[in-house]
């Protein structure tokens, strides 16, 4: 059984207005079978954070394109992406690069 995770989950470059506006959330994931990672995390954000419009946040089941992902101010591409096992203490931020004109 893996141990609750506490993070810090961001959301800025507009992200954040799904998220009624605010874009600090101090989380702790509940204990589960595996250990957490990106993908059980999108799926819990969607379930306990999101407030409207998930499909500007998620497509699939990873974030949509043209939002930015950091773990631990690195780009989630260095990380692997969905596949990376979350720790004690991460600070994961979302922005999105997508603005309307």
């Amino acid at each position: 059984m893996a141990a609750p995770v506490s993070l810090l989950v961001e959301f800025g470059g507009g992200a954040e207005l799904l998220f009624d506006g605010i874009k600090k959330h101090q989380v702790t994931l509940p204990c589960q079978p595996e250990p957490w990672d990106i993908r059980s995390l999108l799926k819990w954000i969607k379930q306990n954070l999101l407030k409207e419009r998930p499909e500007l946040f998620i497509q699939g089941d990873t974030v949509r394109p043209g939002i930015l992902v950091l773990i631990n101010d690195a780009d989630w591409e260095l990380m692997g992406e969905l596949d990376y096992k979350l720790q004690d203490k991460d600070n994961i931020i979302f922005i999105s690069t997508l603005h309307g004109g």
